[in-house]
């Protein structure tokens, strides 16, 4: 397979999707290429018991709602699927898959991207690859020593697969808390879980509407020259989930402190106690998936971001970062927050292209 657009998105996921609506809106020439078999993205293979912090009705792509999941107020990743599958239809996006890209080269005026099917050719490229795909393991001692089972968030899908084990749970964010919560109240497995500093449950009635308003209401006031007063954020971590609420109501969420190292057979602290394990689930976070925009050489943080001015890359305006987080725009990492910086980079895709140019 071999391409010419003007536009190449890189990823069909929320991201892509919504890259594409906007520049379709614009009457722009372009084509999304996603790894993926079938439409989802990182959703497709989310833990079976996972929820939406949000309702259907504040958890939507930017022009057609999320239906309401019949029997729930916050519906699971099936249902999510569901809707980006009816969504990319619904707009008739051009998806080409599975088609993986391993590497964006300029050439010339234009970006070569060359993947596992073919080489393509476009002006601008919107790389929109998410985190899902490049899962962080913090560097602990022992860590290779260990015997049982190691897995990340990515490899986790239901408490019945621990059934009869001891096992660790390592992290203090949302998915920590949601998957210690999940193990907890199957009982099942006995239960460690253990974080960085207490875990901060944010109040009952904070979910991801509120979290979505503050992080609306934190763009405004920096483009506006206020404080950045942290929102939501400096009040918690944890979003108290009904799963998560439960099993804490329950005493069931006890986090212990973060030990010190592993040892074959389980973990260590600092003050010589030890805990057998056998399996050890790694809730530790993500990178951004970009190594495919190695070969453009561009200056990367410790944490591997792309510097940018909103999503377009700074030493390489033909690029635009989407869907990463917060520095690639406010709650763009989330099915409503991704909206507004997918506009304003087709927007700005639109004008650096120009009115009168060729398509393809």
């Amino acid at each position: 397979m071999t391409g010419r657009t003007d536009v190449l998105v890189i990823g069909g996921g929320q991201a892509g999707l919504a890259a594409g609506y906007h520049l379709r809106r614009l009457g722009v020439d372009f084509t999304i290429l996603d790894a993926q078999p079938a439409p989802g993205g990182a959703w497709r293979h989310m833990w079976d018991s996972l929820h939406l912090f949000s309702p259907a009705a504040h958890s939507r792509l930017p022009g057609h709602p999320m239906p309401h999941q019949s029997g729930r107020e916050y519906p699971d990743a099936a249902h999510v699927v569901e809707y980006l599958t009816a969504y990319e239809q619904r707009y008739d996006l051009p998806v080409a898959r599975p088609v993986r890209v391993t590497a964006v080269h300029r050439d010339g005026e234009r970006l070569r991207v060359e993947t596992d099917s073919g080489t393509w050719s476009a002006r601008t490229v919107v790389s929109a690859t998410g985190t899902w795909w490049r899962p962080f393991l913090p560097a602990v001692p022992g860590r290779e020593t260990f015997t049982g089972r190691q897995l990340h968030t990515t490899g986790y899908r239901r408490p019945g697969d621990f059934a009869g084990q001891k096992v660790i749970v390592v992290g203090g964010g949302n998915s920590g808390a949601q998957i210690a919560a999940d193990l907890a109240l199957d009982r099942g497995a006995d239960l460690t879980w253990v974080t960085r500093r207490p875990p901060r449950f944010l109040a009952d009635d904070i979910d991801g509407r509120a979290l979505f308003d503050t992080a609306t209401a934190r763009r405004r006031a920096l483009e506006a020259g206020r404080p950045d007063t942290g929102g939501v954020a400096s009040l918690g971590d944890i979003v108290a989930v009904p799963p998560v609420r439960t099993a804490r109501d329950a005493g069931l969420l006890k986090a212990q402190p973060m030990f010190t190292r592993l040892a074959p057979a389980g973990a260590v602290w600092a003050d010589g106690t030890t805990a057998g394990a056998d399996a050890v689930i790694w809730c530790t976070g993500f990178r951004p998936t970009l190594s495919h925009l190695a070969p453009l050489r561009l200056r990367t943080t410790a944490r591997g971001r792309i510097p940018t001015e909103g999503t377009r890359a700074l030493e390489e305006p033909r690029l635009h970062l989407l869907g990463y987080g917060d520095w690639t725009g406010p709650a763009s990492a989330t099915l409503i927050g991704v909206g507004r910086p997918a506009r304003e980079a087709a927007a700005q895709i639109a004008d650096l292209l120009g009115p009168a140019s060729p398509r393809g």
